[in-house]
């Protein structure tokens, strides 16, 4: 079995009439050679594994051979579809600003970098929003453990500002700004805030625990040596008391450590990145009121949704097929996907339309004759100018019928498509009577 090519039926279609197959829309064909459900298992599988290897699981599955090219540029298209109706989307939203659905009781919001390679050897981050919601704290061997439910995510590489907007699109869909209580967990940056300031200002703001281990490890190890027991048994009682009692007695620890290591710059450094963010290591309230302190689910996100289709052995990304790759990404792992490609479906329609639109508007610039020019033998002896017959040029042939306007154009009756089964099948032909028209 192989897929389906329409360039054997339109082999005998005159030239001017080959840019546009007349059943591709009653059809629903999408461009390419592939029937719309092979082309859609196409890109659902680019979007999980490699191309090459999608092409080897599509001819498994389905016994349809076609080329990684084709599988590359089906998957990316496919992509870019999606990301320009998700912007479009956008932009509706700021223009109507309509109602948002109702969010959940309790909603988290974490927002987190990941780098991706590029051509060329240069490395880019890719940013990722992670919402999800609070579920009611349990006891799990006698500690308490609050989960995060209903995860989706929103990917894009571009600078904070644009990422901010354009993740409108989903904190739209989720509710963001009618929930009841939104928690934000990030690692403190500057991006982060700005992103739950736009979004949330009245979030509960939560430097993410783990985060704050990196720095005061930085801390341990210039002080008690680096991998030394010391080290590891002082970052323990400290983390220990930031979970329990909070940053005040912890900040003072390391103002004490700077005040008799002066010779170690990097104290201050560190001290001054965790005094800013005091109000965001409040981890016992943050416990009792049953919000999580970690931005695990973010961290997930930049694994399963970027890192594991963008960051594999020997990939090299070319910057404007990252985007298509992280939407698809996107809907994939929001479990969207017949949500979605109806819409992906419906921009790629409209692309093709207006491709063809643009060719038949460059055929009719090709075909119009250049105004004729007058020769000396038509300008009389006054100056005057004598009209010159322009005799218009032999047809060929007879023109071809035209139809009834508002009747949708169809083959004829000899036509090669009425003999394929898809063509039977549409017309609700035999084939004894197929034969018999032509």
């Amino acid at each position: 079995m192989r897929c389906c090519d329409w360039s054997e039926v339109t082999a005998c279609v005159p030239p001017a009439e080959q840019a546009f197959f007349p059943l591709d829309e009653e059809l629903e064909l999408l461009p390419g050679t592939l029937t719309p459900n092979l082309q859609e298992d196409l890109v659902h599988l680019g979007t999980w594994m490699p191309f090459g290897r999608a092409v080897k699981e599509l001819q498994h599955f389905r016994g349809v051979d076609v080329s990684r090219p084709t599988a590359e540029r089906s998957t990316e298209a496919a992509g870019a579809a999606y990301v320009a109706w998700q912007t479009v989307e956008v932009e509706r939203l700021e223009k109507e600003l309509p109602s948002p659905p109702a969010g959940p009781e309790r909603q988290l919001l974490s927002v987190d970098g990941a780098m991706v390679p590029l051509v060329g050897g240069n490395w880019a981050e890719v940013k990722t929003l992670a919402l999800g919601e609070v579920l009611p704290p349990v006891e799990i061997k006698g500690e308490r453990v609050i989960r995060t439910d209903k995860l989706s995510y929103f990917s894009r590489l571009t600078d904070s500002d644009t990422f901010q907007r354009l993740a409108l699109v989903e904190t739209h869909r989720r509710g963001v700004e009618t929930a009841g209580r939104v928690g934000g967990v990030t690692d403190g940056s500057d991006w982060c805030q700005g992103f739950i300031d736009f979004h949330r200002p009245d979030a509960v703001r939560i430097l993410d625990f783990p985060h704050v281990g990196e720095h005061l490890y930085t801390v341990g190890q210039a002080v008690f040596g680096e991998g030394s027991p010391q080290a590891h048994s002082w970052l323990a009682e400290q983390m220990h008391q930031l979970k329990h009692t909070g940053p005040v007695s912890v900040l003072a620890e390391v103002r004490q450590l700077m005040a008799t290591h002066p010779d170690l710059p990097d104290l201050a450094k560190e001290l001054a990145y965790l005094e800013k963010r005091t109000a965001l290591m409040e981890y016992p309230q943050f416990q009792a009121a049953g919000w999580p302190i970690g931005d695990g689910a973010v961290e997930s996100a930049n694994k399963l949704v970027v890192e594991a289709r963008l960051k594999g052995g020997g990939m090299h990304w070319a910057q404007d097929h990252v985007d298509p790759m992280l939407a698809l990404r996107n809907i994939a792992c929001n479990d969207r996907w017949a949500e979605g490609w109806p819409q992906i479906v419906g921009i790629l329609r409209q692309q093709e339309k207006q491709r063809r639109v643009e060719r038949r508007h460059h055929r009719q610039a090709l075909a119009t004759p250049p105004p004729a020019t007058p020769t000396k033998a038509a300008t009389s002896s006054a100056g005057k100018k004598k009209p010159t017959a322009i005799q218009p040029p032999p047809s060929a042939s007879k023109p071809p019928q035209q139809t009834a306007p508002g009747e949708p154009r169809r083959p004829a009756a000899n036509h090669p498509w009425r003999r394929m089964p898809i063509g039977r099948a549409r017309l609700g032909l035999t084939t004894k009577e197929t034969d018999a028209k032509s």
